[in-house]
């Protein structure tokens, strides 16, 4: 089952990808619509398949990779093998656009890349995610997230002094890379509907990153100096921070506008430290004083206080407590998909939020190679074709 209702509804997407970025990319636009049909090794599978937890009828889904390809199809498909490339070719008759997120010139290798896939498909959109891009001296380099935002310029100024930088709890630029991806390709999308011509798309997960120093970036651009570890007003050179509570919990502090911080002060009975925060000079210990009066109670303590008050100030909550909460219950951002054998799966939602609705059910991740027959039967393959094809290994 795939969700054919969305506002993409009519776009097909061949996905080469693995992991995360693409992956992530592709169901989100699967989310809103598209047709998305995985292209995998049968030898060499997606290793988030493995990734515990397991889930499903017989736990034997992996609940990531349940989630990240769900309302989508799967070819289990050896690239390596000359018949492959043509069974790819009669596919763009109906998908036009591909993602892929192997290293440079790999698919051109293959017989998959731009140029050879735009013979069979003049309009094609084609598009790498890569972690240094098409082009560049690091083109070729192997790299993971913690490199890309190390090059990215945004590690030196994530973290504290004391510790330096400090890890993301996601892939930061991982997912910077694959919603970058996904504006790109329906900007491209959008394009071709204007005048007919493919795209040829280069994603770097490092340019992604890099492009996110937005506000640092841009003054220190202007001749403001590097940005440094606690010393933004957004990255602990403020009073703008996490707080330890008596109960071991954290206490999100964002009061920054004057009208806030006022309210904020005042709850805590101190409206005197207001006239600190435009002080440089107190910046630190303004931060010492907050955090010792609210290591004095409990984070229910705080909550109770700032319950019905307009100063930015709200729980740390761990992942569990976010899902249950009322906030994510009623935006509806936990749903349920369903795998092959009927058994539901509890994930994350879509974000995506059309007209008033988001779709409550999907399919979850499909089983390696779950689609190869049904699509090549559509292709024109005879039953003693596929059966010559699995034979041969081509397809699993």
């Amino acid at each position: 089952m795939q969700n054919n209702h969305g506002p993409l509804a009519g776009l097909k997407i061949l996905d080469f990808t693995t992991r995360l970025p693409g992956p992530y990319a592709t169901m989100l636009l699967a989310d809103m619509g598209a047709e998305v049909l995985r292209i995998e090794s049968p030898t060499r599978p997606d290793m988030f398949r493995g990734l515990p937890p397991m889930v499903g009828a017989d736990k034997s889904i992996s609940a990531a990779h349940a989630t990240l390809n769900r309302n989508k199809k799967s070819l289990a498909l050896d690239l390596k093998a000359p018949k492959a490339v043509e069974i790819v070719r009669r596919l763009l008759v109906e998908y036009d656009v591909v993602l892929e997120q192997f290293r440079p010139g790999l698919m051109d290798n293959l017989g998959l890349g731009f140029d050879a896939l735009r013979e069979a498909r003049e309009d094609l959109i084609y598009c790498s995610i890569t972690g240094y891009g098409q082009t560049g001296p690091l083109n070729d380099r192997v790299g993971h997230d913690i490199n890309y935002l190390a090059l990215s310029g945004l590690a030196s100024y994530s973290g504290r002094r004391e510790s330096g930088p400090s890890l993301a709890g996601t892939q930061v630029a991982g997912i910077a890379g694959s919603h970058h991806a996904v504006m790109s390709i329906l900007a491209a999308v959008y394009k071709r509907s204007q005048n007919g011509e493919g795209s040829r798309i280069d994603i770097a997960m490092t340019d992604c990153a890099f492009a996110m120093n937005a506000i640092s970036g841009a003054c220190a651009l202007a001749g403001g100096g590097n940005p440094e570890i606690e010393s933004e007003l957004l990255n602990g050179g403020s009073y703008y921070d996490y707080y330890r509570t008596a109960d071991n919990r954290y206490l999100s502090v964002g009061s920054l506008e004057p009208q806030l911080a006022e309210h904020f002060f005042t709850a805590l009975g101190k409206p005197q430290w207001l006239s600190r925060i435009v002080q440089e000079d107190q910046q630190e210990s303004l931060k010492r004083d907050v955090a010792e009066l609210i290591a004095q109670q409990p984070l229910d303590k705080w909550l109770r206080l700032f319950a019905d008050i307009d100063a930015c100030v709200e729980p740390v909550l761990d992942f569990l407590e976010a899902a249950q909460s009322q906030q994510m219950q009623q935006r509806q951002m936990i749903c349920e998909a369903t795998d092959s054998s009927g058994e539901g799966i509890t994930q994350i939602n879509t974000p995506f939020l059309f007209d008033g609705e988001k779709p409550q059910r999907h399919s979850a991740g499909a089983p390696l190679g779950a689609h190869s027959r049904e699509l090549l039967g559509a292709l024109g393959y005879s039953g003693e074709d596929i059966e010559q094809l699995q034979a041969d290994d081509v397809i699993g």
